[in-house]
């Protein structure tokens, strides 16, 4: 009888192992998104938070905007200077106003008019002067008159050329780069205010926030996680074995906990180094432990399944697609 329950044993053993489905092409894993570290780029406190956690974002969509009163501040000093020097060039490029080249000839004139005074001026000392009733100091005095007639002469008849001959294509070159530079530091000042809004780079979940309102992160200190991607994918070890038949772009099936039927699914990425180094140093059969990472995204249109759940990934090799 004990001999009889034996072989009814061994029998069921070899029926079930016939039965069962060929697995050699499964994997196990788990899902998985890429994780986006959204990072603070100022100092400032945080004034709003606008997503929770677990909510669905889009890209572009806000996530959290901290306090950006200094950084309109400079946005606004940097738009004055660049008024400021718009104003400059606009200045140039239009020339002399008349009543500045009006003024200057009324310079010239009243130079002139000075000069002929101080020329016939010192004419009379030296007559005098000959006479002997007059001092050598007055003399000297009429000569330094007439020099200081002739130099404002000469200043006041330049600046007239000058306001006549308008302005030189040196200055005007100088304008415009003071111009594009006053343009820059208002670009600069307009990006850094943009960036005390913290948008979502791509699709996906707002997974966790790091930091409160009022509090201040540190420049460059993450402050929210985002789980990017519409679906997660499946992050399985490929055996060192199978490895030569799994290649970027294969077909596959994934098996998730808690789905009746798997879902299709494509090789995204299979890694080049084994998780376990170095490979050249083992031998044929510790090689055969080694695996790589490989990703797996989910190809179907469906509600966005959760991370972290346990799956299993089919590749489709033997049939050869």
């Amino acid at each position: 009888m004990k001999q009889q329950l034996i072989y009814g044993l061994s029998a069921c053993a070899l029926l079930g192992a016939c039965s069962a489905p060929d697995d050699s092409n499964r994997v196990v894993g788990e899902l998985a998104s890429d994780r986006i570290e959204i990072s603070a780029e100022s100092n400032e406190p945080i004034v709003e938070i606008v997503v929770t956690e677990g909510q669905s974002v889009t890209a572009g969509q806000v996530l959290i905007r901290q306090d950006s009163a200094r950084a309109a501040a400079r946005l606004a000093e940097a738009e004055a200077a660049l008024a400021q020097q718009q104003a400059r060039l606009d200045e140039l490029v239009r020339g002399p106003r008349r009543e500045q080249i009006a003024a200057a000839r009324a310079s010239v004139e009243g130079a002139t008019q000075e000069l002929e005074f101080r020329d016939s001026e010192l004419v009379r000392v030296r007559e005098v002067h000959k006479r002997g009733l007059t001092s050598t100091e007055l003399l000297d005095a009429a000569k330094a008159a007439l020099d200081a007639a002739k130099a404002n002469d000469k200043v006041a008849r330049a600046r007239l050329e000058e306001l006549l001959a308008g302005t030189t294509i040196e200055e005007l070159r100088q304008a415009e780069q003071a111009v594009k530079q006053a343009s820059a530091r208002r670009d600069s000042a307009l990006v850094d205010l943009d960036r005390h809004t913290l948008t979502s780079p791509v699709d996906g979940i707002a997974d966790s926030r790091l930091f409160e309102i009022g509090e201040r992160p540190g420049q460059g200190q993450p402050v929210m996680i985002v789980l990017g991607g519409k679906q997660p994918y499946a992050r399985v070890y490929v055996p060192e074995a199978m490895r030569v038949r799994v290649s970027a772009g294969g077909k596959a099936l994934i098996y998730v906990d808690g789905l009746p039927a798997p879902v299709d699914g494509r090789v995204r990425w299979v890694s080049s180094e084994a998780a376990f180094t170095p490979y050249f140093a083992l031998t044929e059969r510790d090689r055969g432990r080694l695996s790589y990472v490989a990703k797996v995204d989910i190809s179907e249109d469906r509600e966005r399944l959760p991370d972290g759940v346990p799956a299993e990934v089919e590749f489709l090799i033997d049939s050869g697609e």
